[in-house]
């Protein structure tokens, strides 16, 4: 599904790309895309909360290891480009772009996406939303504190830049989770029937990686950048996913206890009746639902979010590491969904 999402989202910018006569309708089609995408998050969300209890939304010592990784890391990179730019008189010049490739890689939130493949795997759903919403507080407070010491931005101080990130990201998490919590206690039978389509979630996310995927080969294609440069931001992008997903599943296996286990998953997403009757034969180990869990968690990111970070906070061309990241994160994503469904 996934492989066919991303052909189709590359596939149908370059033909409209290739087709002059169609570039008139590139405003409208901009709005068009500019909301579904929020409905499409929105949609997946609230499909995700139906199916977590309030009570289940609490943190885990591997959350607070998750998110020391990813902080420290995004803010050293930034105090290393700082002392670069002040102390020792470096001239900003590329590599300063590179650094901002690495830290938005670093400090971009989880994608919303990633409670449906984590339940497609047989994660612990409500461990990666509550993750979920940390990291998204985190990057709210971090971003302001340290992207200015490389980037300074007039007119801009750390309250408007963290109520400019709240108000982009909060609106998206919050609504679902108040709108499904709703449904589950006033109409419960509602509740029941939302219930009835397990893999929802999952056709949605397809729609929506098929418009993403559609945004970064636009971006893509449509860069000044040079040819070095994109290879540089593609590796970079490449390393921080790689590192991420395996520190994630790393940490994951380090805190066995911190993770529920869940039941096995069919390959059509449905959990196996099989494996209910016996759960200390067939449900899915605790260790290995902590490690997907904690591996989605860190390496699955909201790189559209990490675009318009780019273009608010930072050089406009980093933005162009989403894309190349968005690539990196959904072939291992679909490699993963394919591994699953031939165990």
């Amino acid at each position: 599904m996934l492989p066919i999402a991303m052909t189709t989202g590359a596939s149908v910018f370059l033909i409209y790309n290739a087709i002059p006569c169609l570039h008139r309708f590139g405003p409208m089609l901009s709005d068009i895309v500019g909301w579904l995408q929020p409905m499409f998050i929105f949609s997946m969300l609230f499909l995700t909360f139906c199916r977590i209890e309030p009570k289940d939304l609490k943190p885990h010592r591997w959350h607070w290891w998750l998110l020391l990784i990813q902080g420290g890391l995004f803010s050293l990179l930034g105090l290393v480009a700082y002392l670069l730019i002040s102390m020792l008189s470096v001239e900003r010049g590329d590599w300063v772009v590179l650094i901002e490739c690495a830290m938005l890689c670093l400090i971009c939130p989880t994608a919303t996406a990633a409670a449906v493949v984590t339940r497609k795997l047989g994660g612990d759903v409500p461990g990666i939303t509550t993750y979920i919403i940390l990291i998204n507080i985190l990057t709210a407070v971090l971003v302001p504190l340290i992207v200015p010491l490389i980037h300074p931005i007039e007119q801009i101080d750390f309250w408007a830049a963290f109520n400019m990130i709240m108000a982009k990201v909060f609106p998206l998490l919050i609504m679902p989770c108040l709108a499904a919590w709703l449904v589950r206690y006033l109409f419960p039978r509602l509740h029941r029937w939302f219930l009835k389509f397990p893999d929802l979630a999952f056709y949605i996310w397809s729609l929506a990686l098929c418009l993403a995927i559609a945004i970064t080969t636009k971006s893509i294609l449509r860069s000044d950048m040079s040819l070095f440069m994109l290879m540089m931001m593609s590796l970079i992008s490449l390393i921080c996913c790689v590192f991420q997903f395996g520190m994630g599943r790393f940490i994951g296996r380090a805190y066995r206890s911190d993770c529920r286990s869940v039941p096995a998953m069919t390959s059509s997403g449905h959990a196996d009746p099989s494996r209910h009757a016996d759960p200390s034969r067939h449900a899915r180990p605790d260790r290995a639902s902590r490690e997907i869990t904690a591996g989605q968690a860190m390496g699955q990111k909201n790189t559209i979010f990490a675009i318009w970070m780019a273009y608010t906070f930072m050089t406009p061309e980093s933005s162009i590491v989403g894309g190349f990241y968005s690539i990196w994160h959904n072939i291992y994503n679909s490699w993963q969904l394919y591994r699953h469904s031939r165990s």
